[in-house]
């Protein structure tokens, strides 16, 4: 081909994809279902003007389009990578494992029922082989969300309920492909009743072998991106290269699913990434994804939709029932698991509430597109695979992805304002009403700034101002007076602009560097937590999810275990590391949320809101600060360390501000400003690393800061240290039960714990213990012990508890100390206490 008419047609596709998404917009249709519309226009004009007698003109045109290199290779090698690593890129990956049970439910194992679905009714109205029946089950069982997600967003649809969706659908082609490469190696042997027992126990070693692929090879690349630090270009170039070869890695040297394996090098370096590298260049390097997978999705859907006519050349009457089979075994599967399974997981809390409006519009809006087509291209194309089942393959995967494009993606708006999820509920109505108000009030401030900056007239100012403030007033007054709003529900309102806030002073820190980007991902899900939190639970939810965001996590108490069973102190050091930080970030984070109620939530929402949300933000503000008090207490110093850390990462900051201004205004030239940002650049890559934390020399410290243990030599006091095992409790978490049989004692490092017992509690706090008179009396414990903040104890075993006994008489003095404030100083617990001397 010509490389001018080739460049033309590339140019010309380029064109096609611009001028789909507004004309999508335009009739409010899907965007997929425009681009395959204008594949097919092009697919068939480019036949009508080959073989018309009309003209000759545009036969150049039409052979070039025609001889377009389109070859399911193409598909899988080259835009399938980028549109599965820029999915990962994109997602919220500590907002997904909060879903990962309703993601891996609607990806893995509806792929499996659709497949099977599919399949075996195919096997049973057609004269197909089961293999191939469960080859094109795996075909169509692929779904592109895109078009849901996207009405989803625009009708203020639950973000988390858009979240489930496109964490399952990048999952979902990841498993439909594995299981399409499973059926058609059975196919091209010649398999035709393959066993599924042997198909599902190859199934995990695809997906395993693909994850370590992916995963080693995006370590590499981080690797690589941090020995090239300076040097930003070069280190989005190998994040260019990294899905591509993770993809051919896996599928030509593991013999695993390669789509597994760029899922996997995805999500490595959106873990690891923000870490590693600035947050310029992250930012960047995730904007380039956007673009290139955007061109990536709009180029396989049109190219894909070339191919439509040709592939339905051979369609015959018979294949219209089967088609139909296939239509109704895939929405049957689906319809299965939405409203089958999905409510199982609901009851048993594994998953959101979906409403029914909901599931019906995901079930009407699993449209099909590129990658079924693209599987089905390589069925047919493989000489390995018989005409027959090549024909049947392509008809009615090409049959059934049309049938969703033009049947339900023209559909589904109609579908969602039918069901009514159009419409905004009172809640989003009154939200709406406050966005504006708070909007008016910045908006008057900041011109208000700018006419005094630009000494403008003051009656035309002053006029000017008085309209503005009667449309700000009538703002607020709408805000106010809304019979439909609640006081519950004004207050919900004002938890979600308090979280919106905070959200936005993190962003405003990133940007400023006195956040790192490591810690802006974790805070940020934090806040949008509290928003999804306080969106469908009020203030409950709001309160859940900032206890949330100080809890010890299921990792943090995996490192504990891990320190405490194996004596392996690398993870627990790092996460403790993390926690000192994190709440460091959450401390400079909710003071500066006391001036937004102060002034916007209190001329919106009135006083009495506005004091209740102080009250709220007070008591996130003390837990913040209990946890961190007890970080520091069992890791003395090395807070002072992080603070010293901001400190020069704000300095640095400014003094980065003062070399730009002094650029801008002429100042400085290239070459020295060049210099000075270089000299700064060694010196935040000096301040960028965190201090060292020893976990083996703290805990010593830790125990010998008790009253308990002033007497104990320090020879001893190491081996006490060494014997004590540290747990981690969060707020509400039984410690001791009752009839419970008593084989350790607490002593209490930070937090408070409630002892409840004959309806009486009592509160102990820092450097006090418990469990010990259920040790010494040998019996039953009649008390129960739940935590009442995040905290942290030193446990310590029966034996060696006795041991502490005899040698220790403070020890003997706490412990009748304590008996005596319960009442429980009799006879046998002195007794006791006496054999221990």
């Amino acid at each position: 081909m010509d490389i001018v008419l080739a460049t033309t047609v590339i140019a010309s596709l380029f064109l096609v994809v611009g001028i789909a998404e507004p004309l999508a917009a335009r009739l409010r249709v899907p965007y997929s279902v425009i681009l395959a519309a204008l594949g097919m226009l092009i697919g068939v004009g480019a036949v009508f003007f080959l073989r018309t007698d009309i003209t000759d003109a545009l036969n150049p045109m039409a052979e070039a389009i025609l001889a377009l290199p389109i070859r399911s290779n193409v598909f899988l090698y080259v835009f399938l990578p980028t549109l599965l690593f820029q999915a990962t890129l994109g997602m919220n990956l500590r907002r997904m494992l909060d879903d990962w049970v309703p993601i891996f439910v609607l990806a893995v194992v509806a792929v499996v029922v659709a497949t099977l679905s599919v399949g075996y009714a195919l096997a049973w109205t057609s004269g197909l082989p089961l293999a191939a029946c469960l080859l094109i089950g795996a075909i169509v069982s692929t779904t592109d969300p895109s078009a849901v997600v996207s009405i989803f967003r625009s009708i203020s649809a639950p973000r988390r309920l858009a979240r489930i969706i496109e964490g399952e659908s990048l999952l979902n082609d990841a498993a439909a492909i594995a299981l399409f490469g499973l059926f058609m190696g059975f196919v091209m042997l010649g398999v035709p009743d393959p066993k599924l027992s042997d198909a599902l126990a190859r199934f995990p070693l695809l997906i395993a072998g693909g994850a370590l692929t992916g995963w080693l090879a995006a370590r590499i690349a981080v690797w690589l991106m941090a020995l090239f630090n300076r040097h930003e270009l070069a280190q989005i170039t190998i994040s260019v290269a990294l899905p591509y070869l993770a993809y051919i890695g896996a599928e030509q040297s593991v013999g695993a699913s390669g789509v597994i394996a760029v899922v996997a090098a995805g999500l490595t370096l959106n873990l690891t990434g923000p870490g590693r590298l600035q947050p310029q260049t992250w930012a960047n390097l995730r904007e380039l994804w956007g673009v290139l997978a955007h061109w990536a999705g709009a180029l396989i859907f049109v190219l894909a939709a070339l191919l439509i006519p040709r592939m339905l050349e051979q369609v015959r009457v018979e294949d219209f029932v089967l088609v139909g089979v296939v239509i109704l075994a895939a929405v049957a599967a689906r319809a299965l698991i939405l409203f089958g399974l999905m409510p199982v997981l609901t009851f048993l809390g594994l998953s959101p509430t979906v409403e029914r409006p909901y599931r019906l519009a995901i079930l009407w809006g699993g449209l099909r597109g590129a990658v079924t087509l693209a599987l089905a291209l390589a069925v047919t194309e493989s000489f390995r695979v018989p005409d027959g089942i090549q024909r049947v393959v392509g008809i009615l995967a090409t049959g059934f992805t049309l049938f969703t494009l033009i049947v339900q993606g023209t559909t589904l708006r109609w579908v969602i304002r039918k069901l009514g999820l159009d419409q905004l509920s009172p809640i989003d109505k009154a939200l709406s009403r406050q966005v504006v108000a708070v909007a008016l009030q910045t908006v008057r401030e900041d011109v208000a700034r700018s006419t005094e900056n630009y000494d403008l007239d003051h009656d035309i100012v002053r006029s000017e101002a008085k309209r503005f403030g009667n449309r700000l007033q009538d703002a607020v007054k709408a805000t106010e007076d809304n019979p439909d709003i609640h006081d519950r529900d004004r207050i919900t309102l004002g938890l979600i602009a308090l979280a919106g806030q905070e959200r936005d002073e993190i962003l405003l820190r990133v940007r400023e560097r006195t956040i790192s980007a490591r810690m802006a991902e974790q805070v940020l899900s934090d806040a949008d937590r509290l928003i999804e939190g306080a969106r469908t639970g009020g203030r409950s939810g709001y309160q859940r999810a900032a206890r949330r965001s100080v809890a010890f996590g299921p990792r943090f108490r995996a490192a504990v275990f891990l320190h405490n069973r194996l004596r392996l102190s690398f993870p627990l050091a790092r996460m403790t590391a993390d926690r000192f930080e994190h709440l460091l970030s959450q401390r400079l984070i909710l003071r500066d949320l006391g001036r937004f109620i102060d002034g916007r939530i209190r001329r919106i929402h009135g006083r009495r809101v506005a004091e209740l949300l102080r009250e709220l933000l007070s008591r996130r503000i003390d837990a913040v600060e209990t946890a961190l008090q007890g970080l520091q207490l069992q890791y003395p110093g090395y807070a002072g360390k992080l603070e010293r850390r901001f400190i020069r990462r704000t300095a640095l900051r400014l003094e980065e501000r003062e070399y730009n201004t002094m650029r801008e205004d002429g100042l400085i030239g290239a070459e020295v400003y060049m210099a000075l940002m270089q000299d700064l650049d060694r010196r935040r890559a000096a301040t960028e690393k965190r201090p060292h934390l020893d976990i083996a020399l703290r805990r010593t410290e830790l125990v010998r800061q008790f009253p308990l243990f002033a007497e104990v030599d320090d020879v001893s006091l190491k081996r006490l240290a060494r014997a004590l095992k540290t747990r981690h409790a969060n707020a509400g978490d039984v410690l001791v039960s009752k009839e419970s049989v008593a084989k350790s004692v607490f002593f209490i490092a930070s937090g408070a714990v409630e002892l409840e017992s004959a309806g009486q509690t009592w509160r102990l706090g820092r450097g006090e213990m418990f469990g010990q008179i259920g040790i010494l009396m040998q019996r039953p414990r009649r008390t129960e012990v739940r935590a009442i903040a995040p905290s942290t104890f030193l446990v310590l075993d029966e034996v060696r508890f006795r041991r502490l006994l005899k040698r220790s008489s403070a020890v003997r003095s706490a412990v009748k100390s304590s008996a005596e404030k319960r009442g429980l100083a009799g006879g046998d617990l002195l007794r006791e206490l006496a054999k221990t001397r």
